[in-house]
């Protein structure tokens, strides 16, 4: 009889590593859930009861994901803006990148 987890495990997959890869998927194409969407989309995707104690790990995993985008995207569109300088208030002079985030 093919039960879970242990027929993920008998191709070489873990709970953890599994619901974290598939929320990391899910927060890239499904920008913006939270609370009780998180745990719909858990259910849909995760039908076993046997899943259901990962439900925790995957809304931690998609809001770490769901962070890091933003982040990364911010990154790399700071390392394609032009540099400027300017002066402060003070005097000083300022470089840096104009940056604005959504």
């Amino acid at each position: 009889m093919n039960t879970y987890p242990r027929i993920c495990q008998e191709v070489g997959l873990d709970c953890e590593t599994c619901t974290e890869g598939t929320a990391r998927h899910l927060a890239k194409v499904c920008k913006g859930l939270h609370g009780k969407m998180i745990g719909q989309m858990f259910v849909q995707i995760y039908s076993d009861p046997a899943c259901s104690t990962m439900h925790g790990h995957f809304a931690k995993a998609y809001m770490a994901a769901s962070v890091e985008a933003p982040m990364a995207l911010a990154t790399a569109v700071a390392r394609k803006l032009p540099h400027f300088e300017r002066k402060s208030a003070t005097g000083m002079e300022l470089a840096g990148a104009m940056v604005a985030v959504a």
